[in-house]
């Protein structure tokens, strides 16, 4: 970001200081308004700045900015130096200040550099974990999903189509300057893509960022480029095989952990370490020990010197030393493929305040006997015939709905068969369960369902799985009815076809209990749902997501029966699972923080309730869309603890936000309608305000009385 109040865009000052930092990066925001930089800072997430400012405002933004945490460092240009050497040192983001950009760009070089080592993505797997290798579900999220992303990636084919696709991309979100993605789509080739990773044009930030946050739209995009990057570090390894002799060679890579990672990483001793992106390392051990040495700017940082052993003689991910084909083709790089995995040796202290360590690490082979065994339980975790029907079982696992309905909606364009179209139209449906826009889901899973009449016998199981998708969704919308007819018709096929211990069967029961439970029949619904956990018990491994759900769902109904205690006890071993096995911003953990602050709730313990919520609220807002169902139960519970507290005007904000949600997702008769129009009603009431509610309680009886037989639970 660069922020200077006299800029004149016109003047050749503007455009050599331009071209000069865009030599270092490619992704520059420039700024003459104060305000509407902070702005920017502020509402950008997961991305680091760093700030170059004129003289004339630095002083006056530093308190306004420092704090941010996006900020990473502050660079100020001036005519003078002394004039801001006092007043700097108060400000521990401000790195330097320079007169020229020559001297700036230097230092922002290496500032940058030391922002994209320490923020390389990674993950552990412990001893203990390695244990229970066929528990996936006690591993870290990120070490699964990138594995998954990487194998399936690697083995999908990638058309020209994918690099039009990619430059579009570019274009229409601004990743890359357009000088850089011009000459990106007259001179790539497959061949350059080392090159183009190590050139200052914003690609490697982008898909280092994309593989780091498991950003599936760029992951996507990207792929192309990831499998090309591959395949070229592939070809170079076998080129280099006989250049390295037989015996071990060590590489260095220095960076900065933070201390909550560097606990984790003391933890693995013995154990596995996963670097989640292409991994970067050197043989001039002076240079990586300065990158971890330049972690220690940052208090909360430890830094590390790795030490990596590399055995030639054993097969592993490939690497290759890139020194000829990368941009700086002085340095003495070694370049590894994407999550690269190590074994952790020593770790050693280096200095004498706990703050910079050498840690050893072992490459590991692909006959490395636990990892295999790893490896092979991950692939099976993305099921699929095919490269896409797996990344697309892979989006909808890690909440990435919206990807997940492009990827379908084009493979259902691209097919003529009638199974494949089938597939694709049940999938959508449940993107659109899932987003919560029900009548599309619906007309998706007919579709599917229609086609499967045709094609497959009357007792199929894909028969079974259309009529529980569709009796489902009938339950979300309170059409009981309709969902009590569906529900069995698929049970009646699956208690024909399949094994009573069947997981299939699980999702019946589950399904059937949870209906009861929403009509309020609570022993009809915890029968249901015991029969489904005795079978997910039996068929699953004990931190599957699956049984968190069902822990869920059982809590909920002893929650409704005031049985807050035992509610308790199951909230928290299902929020316990989903936060060993989902993304850090999935859905259903919102929904786990969402039950534990109702039993706070429920037993006057306001505080925890409120924090808990607000925590399920930020999850929602970045992983639902902005009129989902599940977003105004959230905005009714929050008015609820709010009404509790007698906050009044609180409690009505938040019952607006869902009764204008509700009123625009749910049928004119469910009974969640006549919750939101009661409480906005008293709400309102409590607070003496009448003119705008006056028809509310009567639209409220109106609803009631259609839905009298099926609401009293609620």
């Amino acid at each position: 970001m660069w922020l200077d109040e006299s800029m004149d865009e016109t003047s050749k000052d503007y455009e050599h200081t331009l071209m000069q930092i865009q030599t270092i990066t490619d992704d520059v925001n420039i700024f003459q308004q104060r305000d509407e930089c902070i702005d920017f800072l502020s509402n950008t997430q997961d991305i680091k700045f760093f700030l170059i400012v004129g003289n004339t405002l630095a002083q006056q933004i530093m308190p306004l900015i420092n704090d941010i945490p996006q900020l990473d460092s502050v660079y100020i240009l001036s005519n003078t130096v002394s004039v801001h050497k006092e007043w700097t040192k108060e400000w521990s983001k401000i790195k330097s200040i320079h007169i020229n950009t020559s001297g700036l760009c230097q230092v922002l070089q290496l500032g940058i550099k030391q922002c994209s080592q320490d923020s390389i993505a990674v993950s552990f797997v412990t001893m203990d974990d390695m244990k229970s290798i066929g528990n996936l579900n006690q591993l870290e999220p990120t070490f699964m999903y990138t594995q998954i992303f990487k194998d399936i990636i690697l083995h999908m084919e990638h058309s020209e189509q994918a690099i039009t696709e990619f430059i579009t991309y570019c274009r229409h979100n601004n990743c890359v300057s357009a000088r850089n993605i011009d000459r990106f789509e007259k001179e790539y080739q497959a061949q350059l893509s080392i090159w183009w990773y190590t050139f200052p044009s914003n690609i490697y930030s982008m898909l280092n960022h994309g593989l780091r946050t498991l950003d599936a739209d760029i992951i996507i995009t990207t792929g192309f480029f990831i499998s090309h990057l591959h395949q070229q570090i592939q070809q170079l390894y076998e080129e280099q095989a006989n250049t390295y002799g037989t015996d071990i060679f060590i590489v260095y890579r220095g960076q900065g952990f933070m201390k909550s990672d560097f606990e984790k990483l003391e933890k693995t001793k013995g154990g596995l370490i996963s670097f989640n992106n292409f991994l970067s390392t050197s043989k001039d051990k002076d240079i990586s020990l300065g990158f971890a040495q330049g972690a220690l700017e940052n208090e909360n940082m430890v830094g590390i010197l790795f030490i990596i052993s590399v055995d030639p003689c054993v097969n592993s991910v490939p690497f290759a030393f890139i020194k000829g084909v990368s941009y700086y083709n002085e340095e003495d790089e070694m370049l590894f493929s994407m999550h690269t995995v190590f074994r952790v040796g020593v770790i050693k202290q280096m200095d004498n305040d706990n703050q910079l360590y050498q840690v050893e690490l072992q490459l590991t082979s692909d006959d490395d006997q636990q990892l295999r065994l790893l490896t092979d339980r991950i692939r099976d975790e993305a099921t699929g015939s095919n490269g896409w029907r797996r990344l697309g079982n892979l989006l909808l696992k890690i909440g990435q709905f919206n990807k997940a309905e492009e990827l379908y909606s084009a493979l259902l364009a691209q097919t003529s068969n009638e199974g494949e179209k089938a597939h694709y139209y049940h999938q959508l449906g449940s993107v659109h369960l899932y987003q919560g826009e029900y009548k599309k889901a619906i007309w998706y899973y007919e579709q599917a369902l229609g086609i499967w009449q045709n094609i497959l016998p009357s007792n199929h199981p894909d028969l079974a799985s259309s009529y529980n998708s569709i009796g489902n969704v009938y339950n979300q919308m309170a059409d009981y009815s309709k969902a009590v007819s569906l529900l069995e018709q698929a049970l009646e096929i699956q208690q024909k076809t399949l094994p009573p211990s069947h997981v299939d069967l699980a999702n019946s029961y589950n399904n059937i209990a949870a209906m009861y439970k929403n009509m309020g029949e609570y022993s009809k619904a915890l029968s249901y749902y015991e029969k489904a956990l005795e079978i997910r018990r039996k068929s699953l491994p004990s931190n599957h997501p699956d049984l968190a759900t069902t822990y869920s769902s059982i809590g909920m109904v002893y929650n409704n029966m005031g049985e807050y205690p035992k509610a308790l006890s199951l909230f928290e071993q299902a929020l316990e699972i989903y936060q060993k096995t989902l993304p850090l911003h999935h859905p259903d953990l919102a929904y786990s923080y969402n039950n534990i602050a109702l039993v706070y709730k429920n037993v006057g313990e306001y505080s925890k309730a409120v924090s808990l919520f607000e925590q399920a609220l930020d999850i929602y807002q970045k992983s639902l869309p902005l009129h989902h169902p599940y977003l105004a139960t959230l905005y009714n519970n929050i008015g609820d603890v709010y009404k509790n507290m007698e906050e009044y005007s609180k409690a009505l904000l938040f019952y607006e936000k869902a009764l204008v949600i509700r009123e625009k997702t749910l049928p004119l008769n469910h009974h969640n309608l006549t919750i939101s129009y009661n409480n906005v009603a008293l709400a309102s009431k409590n607070m003496g305000v009448y003119s705008k509610t006056d028809s509310l309680p009567e639209q409220a009886l109106e609803i009631d009385q259609e839905t009298h037989s099926f609401s009293s639970g609620q």
